[in-house]
């Protein structure tokens, strides 16, 4: 099972990507087995040298009474420090942004895909639009073609 992040792909150039693990607790890592979260407006961010997804939110736990926690909470990201350092410098040269692309999971740990992103501009985005507008049009006229 994947939850994907569908917008991150259309505002953003993705330059990089990046597996990462995350510390969650028992009641939402239920809840995302059910399938209750959405990336939409996630992003992540580096504060004292440790990363944490902001915005991801994992909807309370039917059966979890006292143990959910707050649905938009800051969660941690698993990294070497090696691995922060170097984002941390990409994201401070360069401008780009830290985005939650997708949840899955990897046997039975919780992954997260973490794009090293550059944000689009608008004509960026209708150029998008129209590339794939064409990509389509041409499947349809080659499967009608044989």
């Amino acid at each position: 099972m994947e939850i994907l992040n569908k917008k991150a792909r259309h505002n953003y150039f993705v330059e990089d990507s990046l597996e990462c693990g995350i510390a969650l607790n028992g009641c939402e890592i239920k809840s995302i087995r059910a399938g209750k979260c959405n990336l939409k407006d996630s992003y992540a961010l580096i504060r004292h040298n440790e990363v944490y997804v902001i915005n991801m939110f994992v909807s309370n736990y039917d059966k979890g009474n006292i143990f959910n926690d707050s649905e938009t909470r800051p969660r941690k990201l698993l990294l070497h420090k090696k691995e922060i350092l170097k984002l941390k410098n990409e994201i401070e040269l360069k401008g780009l942004t830290l985005i939650p692309l997708k949840l899955y999971f990897k046997g039975e740990h919780l992954k997260v895909e973490l794009g090293v992103c550059k944000g689009k501009k608008l004509y960026d985005k209708r150029e998008s639009i129209k590339e794939r507008d064409i990509k389509r049009e041409n499947e349809k006229i080659s499967k009608y073609r044989y």
